[in-house]
């Protein structure tokens, strides 16, 4: 339901002056990787000896992936895959980008085009038949965008208001059951895209957009004197990095990556990268106790 409401349909829009479209592009000499047999076999045996890791990705989409003044890519998906190459060659610039549509992320996988793909994949178990998936590095959700002078403070408080809470949000079948999950008695306007949701919030229409989280995050970031991040989300799933089947030793090597970058040796880059595309600055991973197994300091 949530991908209902992506901002694929918001940048499509060039609400925010951006550039539309994207390029499909095939990485040259690319074979197909082993079975995954052994190390030898492995995908990542590949890439060591090609000296490059290639990534599938998009290019129209902030602020996941998205090309700069220069045309180069930026967004927290590029900033993933550098950190792959970083595990791979200690130098995160060791990487081929291949711009892809997002119904390029399966059959390039499979056909070896590409070795991993950081694309705001979510996970879904029909596509686990398809591709294996990463450990996640990012929870989606649907969050609420409001006006800087906004009095509420996101979905909760907006709750409260009842019927005098107005969402807007992109039109679709789901949309007047995905905003009352958060928002009960809200009155729900429905629009073509999500630029014009946040045109609504603009004019004063509503009180708030519900659309992805990430997107609100990066909103707020680039016009902090207009917009501000609703305090709750709901409604999540999965991003994770895609890899070909069958090929364990190359999935385990991501996972490390993946891993090491949320809760270990390269957490500073994971958190720069997050609170420069989502204005939040994390809180180390405390030491001691491991954090992934859920025990909490008092």
């Amino acid at each position: 339901m949530v991908e209902q409401t992506s901002r694929r349909g918001f940048l499509k829009s060039s609400a925010l002056g951006l550039g539309a479209g994207v390029v499909v592009s095939a990485a040259a000499g690319c074979s197909s990787s082993g079975t995954g047999a052994g190390p030898g076999s492995s995908k990542l045996n590949e890439v060591l000896k090609r000296g490059m890791v290639i990534v599938g990705t998009g290019s129209t989409n902030p602020p996941w992936h998205f090309e700069d003044e220069k045309g180069d890519l930026q967004g927290f998906d590029i900033e993933m895959a550098r950190l792959l190459a970083k595990g791979l060659f200690d130098d995160p610039g060791k990487v081929q980008f291949v711009r892809q549509a997002s119904d390029a992320r399966v059959p390039n996988l499979q056909t070896g085009q590409v070795d991993v793909v950081f694309q705001f994949m979510t996970v879904t178990a029909q596509r686990a038949q398809l591709v294996d998936f990463s450990i996640p590095y990012y929870r989606e959700g649907v969050g609420t965008l409001l006006r800087r002078t906004s009095p509420y403070a996101g979905a909760l408080d907006l709750a409260k208001a009842g019927t005098k809470a107005k969402i807007s949000i992109l039109q679709n079948v789901y949309a007047e059951a995905l905003v009352h999950a958060a928002i009960p008695q809200a009155q729900v306007m429905q629009f073509d895209s999500v630029a014009n949701a946040v045109l609504a919030l603009d004019s004063g229409r509503v009180e708030a957009a519900a659309i992805d989280d990430s997107t609100v995050r990066w909103l707020a970031r680039q016009s902090p004197d207009k917009y501000k991040s609703g305090n709750h989300g709901w409604s999540p799933q999965t991003y994770a990095a895609a890899v070909r089947q069958a090929d364990p030793v190359w999935l385990n090597f991501v996972n490390t990556v993946l891993h090491e970058a949320m809760t270990g040796v390269e957490f500073d880059a994971y958190a720069a990268a997050f609170e420069k595309f989502f204005g939040v600055k994390l809180a180390p991973p405390p030491v001691g106790f491991p954090v992934e197994f859920g025990l909490r300091h008092p």
